[in-house]
């Protein structure tokens, strides 16, 4: 891996920029500052919250290396205005196959970058399926000008280009980061030699679920071959034993029975084979769990367990932020299949977060076509590039 760091470059900033970027270690960040940035940002998701980076870096911190940088106004360098996490890394590392799990699938052509290149990306994206940075809506515009007069005045590298590519991922259409962002960059393109480019990484089918927390009212709204579909599969499961869907804490043990069903499901082309990479993602899963639990009434990470009477059948892990319900993954019982645990589970959870009032429930990045089937509408997400070309 290149091991170049991201610097500011005073005498080639922008002049009316008011804030200024500068290297800092995670580890060195302010918790209350990063919680009180979180709150402030527009689009944020739970994504982005301390508890995610912390548990990636613990748990993938040997495959790149944090880039973070503080942004904060030239008069006031200890107040920070905005976090921007970034890692940097060559585009493919030699251990990448080695190491790899299965999470998401993407459908979507995109530019292929060359595996050597050196490459910044957000911040522990690589399991994440919405990334920004961290501001403000007011001070939004001015963070992004600091990022790129950061990204211009780098010059700590032998050969003077420490980074190839700017490399953002998981950005949310309306994300105004996204807007940000490409203005801050196109507006060095000339000057700095860049090509800066925006192309559609994937898409996150999302459902807008009805006022009042009617189950019956919204599968009426379905449609009716899926509609009757679902029905006939919950009648079955009620017929087989009493149906229960309940939110568990997040122990160490209620990990370890998602990891057990989502491996008996999925087996190798899963997140937690018998290989490196699902030794990673296996601690992740795990050091998340002990992070959110520790936040206590504040905890987002939601475990969720659908039993038929006394078999537990599905069990499914996602985010919850009070609006919205984010779905990140699930595990189901392969010998059940005659209580098809996919859709009942699925189906209880949707009802169980519809009756607790959300108003959205995303299944996140990949067009399977089961999301469709409950009635999700894509909502796309974007892979911002900056190219060097001199």
């Amino acid at each position: 891996m290149t091991t170049a760091r991201t610097t500011p470059a005073p005498a080639d900033s922008d002049p009316e920029c008011p804030l200024v970027a500068r290297p800092v270690a995670f580890d060195a960040i302010d918790r209350a500052t990063w919680d009180r940035l979180f709150a402030a940002t527009s689009r944020v998701t739970s994504f982005s919250r301390w508890t995610v980076h912390r548990a990636w870096w613990d748990a993938y911190g040997d495959t790149a290396h944090a880039e973070y940088l503080a942004v904060a106004a030239r008069s006031d360098p200890g107040t920070l205005r905005g976090i921007v996490p970034l890692m940097h890394r060559h585009e493919v590392e030699p251990q990448d196959a080695a190491t790899a799990t299965t999470l998401r699938h993407s459908h979507t052509a995109a530019t292929v970058i060359a595996p050597g290149a050196r490459a910044v990306f957000f911040g522990a994206s690589y399991h994440a399926d919405y990334a920004t940075l961290l501001a403000a809506p007011v001070d939004l515009p001015d963070v992004a000008r600091a990022l790129a007069d950061a990204l211009a005045g780098e010059s700590d590298a032998t050969d003077g280009r420490p980074w190839d590519v700017l490399d953002l991922r998981r950005l949310r259409g309306d994300d105004p980061a996204l807007a940000a962002l490409e203005r801050a960059f196109e507006a060095r393109a000339r000057r700095d030699g860049w090509r800066v480019s925006r192309e559609q990484e994937d898409v996150c089918p999302v459902l807008s679920l009805p006022q009042g927390g009617d189950w019956e009212s919204y599968l009426d709204g379905l449609d009716k071959k899926a509609r009757h579909e679902i029905r006939r599969k919950i009648r079955r499961a009620e017929a087989a034993g009493e149906n229960v869907f309940e939110l568990v804490d997040p122990t160490p043990t209620a990990v370890d029975e998602f990891i057990a069903l989502h491996q008996a499901r999925w087996g190798a082309e899963g997140l937690f084979p018998d290989t490196p990479g699902g030794a990673r993602s296996r601690r992740f899963v795990h050091r998340l769990a002990e992070l959110e639990a520790a936040e206590g009434p504040a905890c987002r990470l939601q475990l969720g367990r659908f039993r038929v009477g006394d078999r537990t059948v599905f069990f499914g892990v996602g985010f919850d932020d009070g609006e919205e319900c984010l779905f990140y993954n699930a595990g189901l019982d392969p010998t059940a299949r005659d209580l098809s645990p996919g859709v009942t589970g699925t189906a209880a959870y949707i009802r169980d977060r519809l009756a607790a009032g959300r108003r959205r429930f995303d299944f996140l990045r990949g067009d399977e076509a089961y999301k469709y089937e409950w009635g999700a509408v894509d909502e796309p997400i974007y892979r911002l590039l900056v190219e060097r070309t001199a």
